[in-house]
């Protein structure tokens, strides 16, 4: 077991210009953070920052494609710089797919999904883990969801993705726990954002996941509250801090993990 891992001072967030990356890099500074705010889009990333930058913290806006290995490890580069370290990924950067069966879906869409919602996450936590590690540990969270936990008739590419980011995630804290890394995959639930409202199945929806419940659990994790459920799946707007943080001091959970289990064990 490693010794304890210091609360966050800085945190990255991927797909940080709008939607629940803008809503998680302002519940981050709010909670005493400074923060490197990464997107595709130059302009609203700037917004962002100077909002991150009125609630008294730094803010660093890296203009980058997630998928663009160079411009990932340069990026990463430029937040350590600025702000000394990197002690929180959060990648939540990501895209979903057309709403139809894989018979019917787009194979370049597909392989454009993935490539966004796993290979991204995979550059981002292989360019910032290293340094985490070298200073002995540092937290991962991965913006999941209840797709990747079970099977769905539609998005193919999305459903896959999240369902592999548990391997990226459970990975790293397999191999890093010891070291003082901690990987969290979190469930956002369905926030209002420009990409689940135009969504199918979200269309007649209004029981809507506030973006500050998201918030407040990534600060929860930020702060090591919940360090001993690393490794494991946690669903804002469903699950309590209160919940999770019993939970926590109760000590490293057997579940909420993604697994097979044997033909005649419980589901």
């Amino acid at each position: 077991m490693s010794a304890p891992v210091p609360a966050a001072r800085t945190a990255l967030v991927t797909g940080a210009s709008r939607g629940i990356g803008a809503a998680l890099a302002r519940s981050l500074a709010a909670a005493g953070l400074d923060v490197a705010l990464l997107a595709r889009d130059a302009d609203r990333l700037t917004g962002v920052a100077a909002e991150v930058e009125a609630a008294g913290r730094r803010a660093v806006a890296l203009a980058a494609d997630v998928t663009d290995r160079v411009a990932v490890e340069a990026a990463v580069n430029e937040a350590e710089f600025a702000l000394g370290s990197i002690d929180l990924l959060v990648n939540n950067a990501g895209l979903v797919d057309t709403e139809v069966p894989l018979w019917e879906a787009d194979p370049e869409e597909f392989a454009r999904v993935l490539t966004t919602n796993v290979y991204g996450p995979f550059l981002l936590a292989r360019a910032v883990v290293p340094g985490m590690l070298a200073r002995g540990g540092g937290r991962v969270v991965d913006l999941s969801s209840g797709s990747g936990t079970r099977d769905s008739p539609v998005m193919p590419g999305y459903n896959t993705s999240k369902t592999a980011l548990f391997r990226i995630g459970g990975g790293l804290h397999a191999a890093g726990f010891d070291r003082g890394l901690r990987a969290f995959e979190v469930a956002p639930g369905v926030v209002a954002t420009d990409m689940s409202t135009g969504m199918a199945m979200h269309a007649d929806r209004t029981d809507w996941t506030p973006p500050e419940a998201v918030g407040e659990l990534v600060a929860a994790i930020a702060a090591g509250d919940l360090d001993p459920l690393s490794g494991c799946y946690l669903r804002a707007g469903t699950d309590t801090l209160a919940a999770l943080r019993e939970r926590a001091a109760a000590g490293p959970p057997a579940g909420r993990r993604l697994v097979v289990t044997d033909w005649d064990s419980p589901s």
